[in-house]
């Protein structure tokens, strides 16, 4: 693994986020999406530290039976920050009542999958412009997931800026523990609580094997472990970047 000095990373991290946020005003605010899990767990803390609890809105958006929602509410309880529970279930039966009338496309399991998180997002911005300050749309993807692509393009990989991005799965833990998070909510088995699968059930490997590979990329694990990994990689950077556009010549 690659060397990791928790207290001077967790202490830039704060900082670039209190500079980033007051370029736009000492009273700009975050918003972001809070599911229980460890990657807004931890943004939550880093958000708190840097801008103070006031200019931090947490919204839990539960899609029917949200499984989550107690470690959710533990979080912004813990930390103190103000929250709101906005369901997404009508709007989401909406969509997919007004897909399934459709002739051209197939309501597949990826769809309604991927449906709530590209919501959430939509949800998430229309609670920033609903403000009256300026605010922005926190990302809470890591880069362990981002190397993968686990995440929903223009849904949990949208955002306007984006705090864990360079940090692998096991430095945003260690980050957690250094802010004094509750250890259910740091170190909790990992899932997207969409599929009923576990992060790792779904990706086909560990988050330990996939922070070791991109730390070292002669790491001793198994070969098709590897292999899986650099076949998702490869297929999902166009979650990373820009848009593809026609240049004019």
């Amino acid at each position: 693994m690659r060397e990791f000095d928790v207290e001077k990373q967790t202490k830039q991290l704060i900082e670039y986020t209190k500079e980033w946020f007051n370029r736009f005003g000492e009273n700009s605010k975050a918003v972001l999406g809070i599911s229980g899990g460890k990657d807004s767990s931890v943004t939550a803390a880093v958000l708190k530290e840097a801008l103070g609890a006031d200019r931090v809105l947490g919204i839990i958006m539960p899609n029917g039976t949200m499984s989550d929602l107690d470690d959710a509410k533990l979080l912004v309880e813990f930390l103190g920050i103000p929250y709101e529970i906005v369901p997404i279930t009508d709007y989401y039966n909406a969509a997919i009542a007004t897909f399934e009338k459709s002739k051209s496309f197939e309501v597949t399991s990826d769809l309604r999958i991927n449906l709530a998180p590209r919501l959430r997002m939509t949800t998430l911005y229309a609670v920033a412009q609903g403000q009256g300050v300026t605010s922005f749309v926190v990302n809470t993807c890591n880069a362990s997931e981002d190397y993968v692509g686990y995440s929903t393009k223009y849904g949990d990989a949208a955002g306007d800026v984006s705090l864990l991005q360079d940090f692998t799965v096991n430095e945003v833990l260690q980050i957690g523990e250094y802010l004094g998070l509750p250890d259910t909510l740091v170190h909790k088995m990992p899932s997207d609580g969409l599929s009923g699968m576990s992060d790792e059930d779904k990706l086909g490997f560990t988050y330990a094997q996939l922070d070791e590979y991109i730390s070292d990329k002669n790491a001793n694990i198994p070969e098709d472990v590897k292999a899986s990994i650099d076949k998702k990689h490869v297929a999902n950077l166009h979650k990373l970047q820009l848009m593809p556009a026609y240049k004019r010549h």
